[in-house]
């Protein structure tokens, strides 16, 4: 069974100031094997590489944009997974499993090669989850967990939309949080959906996504 890693560690500079120069991971001595650090809360978080399902199901979510652009070609979005987004704001660091952002700004930061993207770039992050770090991802569970997760975080970014899809036994599902209020870090929900049934992102994406496969990860 994979775990999230979390250590004592004497740094030479704060996590999220290393992370922005691209020298945590180096520091740390994390295999080149998909594994991934984060800054999370002001913590580091380091991550195993995502199982295959994993990956099917953000292959199936960026299927979803593509298959729109292929009908259209003015479709406006472009999907790309596996991106450093920079959050100032908060002072944390995060690898977003998907991020969706318009294609002038894609084409704008390809020309210019960046390290990082920042929350203003992006208008839907998607995150699936893990046995390893399924809580980062969630909104807190009030009197359960005090420490902020990337829900807050992308919240407090105005990031405007948040895809979570949870891979959880106990509570399987897909949520789209949007509305997001910057001054307390949260979302409003604003769509639920079951496995199994076509999610449907609306306006200003108005695309349609199947999750015939999704499955829970095995207990």
């Amino acid at each position: 069974m994979s775990v999230v890693a979390f250590a004592q560690l004497l740094l030479p500079d704060s996590p999220y100031a290393m992370w922005v120069r691209g020298e945590l991971e180096e520091y740390l001595r994390l295999p080149d094997d998909g594994t991934r650090v984060e800054v999370v809360g002001g913590e580091i978080v380091v991550s195993p590489a995502p199982v295959f399902a994993h990956g099917g199901i953000l292959s199936d979510v960026q299927r979803g944009f593509e298959r729109a652009l292929f009908l259209d070609g003015a479709f406006p979005w472009r999907a790309v997974q596996a991106v450093n987004v920079d959050l100032i704001e908060v002072g944390d660091g995060y690898v977003p499993d998907l991020v969706v952002l318009r294609k002038d700004i894609e084409a704008e930061k390809r020309a210019e090669d960046v390290l990082h993207l920042h929350p203003q770039d992006l208008s839907l992050v998607v995150e699936v989850t893990s046995a390893s770090n399924a809580g980062h991802d969630r909104r807190p569970m009030f009197g359960r967990q005090v420490k902020p997760t990337k829900w807050n975080g992308y919240a407090r970014g105005g990031v405007p939309y948040y895809l979570l899809v949870d891979r959880d036994p106990r509570q399987p599902g897909v949520v789209l949080f949007g509305e997001p209020n910057k001054a307390e870090a949260t979302y409003e929900v604003l769509g639920e959906w079951k496995f199994g049934e076509a999610v449907r992102l609306p306006e200003p994406f108005g695309i349609e996504i199947d999750t015939d496969a999704w499955k829970p990860w095995s207990a």
